[in-house]
């Protein structure tokens, strides 16, 4: 019982600090692949509500197609028509489903052999219980509604019956030909910080730029790092920083791109605070992009207070501040 009750003291009862920072962090992008002509081919089909295989050296139709011959890795080019109904082989169920699965209801991951073809694929079955599916059952095609999304098009499998599923189509009049798909990635992770790191953050929150000093080599570091990566040292010391800074290096962004809240061109630059030994990425704005130059002095713009928050991002961005530029010499190993 005493084991049990110290798990649950907070950090601040044995050491008297804060707890350090969680909380819950998400990356996403839309992946866009090209093809190429054997996948594109393939999703073609499938935005019409056909499956198309392709016929290796062996004689086999693989399904879905394969650009090279597993055997002789010849590229492949006999693209043969394969039914939507077939057999499953093997399957597993799936009892909690995972975000971006094709079913957000329990369900059967199955490899499915198509009438016509004689390698299985991978796809979910759609039945209520693991009791209602078994080697040898016979399934089909439940297309989806909206089609043009590659192996997304065939929304799942489910048990064979009269009533087709979806009815295969001609392909439109005029319709082009698939090239290309775009996949979203997402990540959802809970990130907890380190206590260096906890106390930066709130150091933020406070409008203030917190790092650490190196006791062997007296490098400042900033966000604060645990232990020195040169000499592997605790950081302790905490040390607050200035927010003006210079820009070491930048690079100029004329691209523009899904989420971008700039319109181009604007400056991505590295900016060295003073009293730091390490740079951080930022923006600079408040002049035109090619005036941006190595050397030159700047100063943080801060959000409005009441839009503050545990991040960097109350740095809403960098601006010149006039003075004459940094030599060279003054940041040159930290470029």
């Amino acid at each position: 019982m005493l084991l049990q009750n110290r798990e649950h003291v907070s950090l601040r009862c044995v050491t008297g600090l804060p707890e350090p920072l969680s909380a819950p962090l998400e990356i996403g992008f839309d992946y866009t692949r090209s093809l190429g002509p054997v996948h594109g081919r393939f999703a073609t089909a499938l935005r019409d509500r056909r499956i198309v295989g392709v016929r290796g050296s062996d004689g086999r139709v693989h399904v879905p197609p394969v650009e090279h011959d597993p055997e002789t890795a010849a590229a492949l080019d006999e693209f043969v028509p394969v039914g939507s109904r077939g057999t499953v082989v093997s399957w597993t169920w799936m009892p909690e489903p995972l975000e971006g699965q094709p079913l957000q209801r329990p369900f059967a991951w199955a490899f499915v052999l198509l009438d016509g073809a004689d390698t299985p694929m991978l796809h979910a079955v759609d039945v209520p219980s693991p009791e209602q599916i078994s080697t040898g059952m016979r399934v089909q095609v439940r297309w989806a509604e909206e089609l043009g999304n590659g192996i997304r098009d065939i929304a799942c499998f489910e048990p064979e019956h009269d009533i087709a599923s979806g009815s295969e189509r001609d392909e439109p009049e005029g319709a082009e030909p698939v090239t290309t798909l775009v996949s979203p990635v997402h990540l959802h992770y809970q990130h907890s910080a380190s206590p260096e790191e906890s106390r930066y953050l709130r150091g933020l929150a406070d409008g203030r730029l917190l790092g650490q000093r190196c006791p062997a080599c007296a490098k400042v570091y900033i966000p604060p790092r645990g232990a020195c990566p040169t000499d592997g040292v605790p950081t302790e010391e905490e040390v607050e920083l200035p927010d003006t800074g210079i820009v070491t290096t930048f690079c100029i962004v004329n691209v523009p791109f899904l989420g971008q809240r700039i319109k181009p061109p604007y400056v991505s630059a590295y900016v060295l605070l003073d009293g730091a030994d390490i740079a951080f990425l930022h923006l600079v704005l408040g002049c035109a992009a090619d005036e941006v130059r190595m050397g030159m002095r700047v100063r943080a713009v801060w959000k409005p207070r009441e839009e503050w928050d545990h991040t960097l991002q109350n740095i809403d961005h960098f601006e010149p501040t006039g003075e004459p530029d940094a030599p060279f010499e003054s940041y040159a190993q930290h470029l």
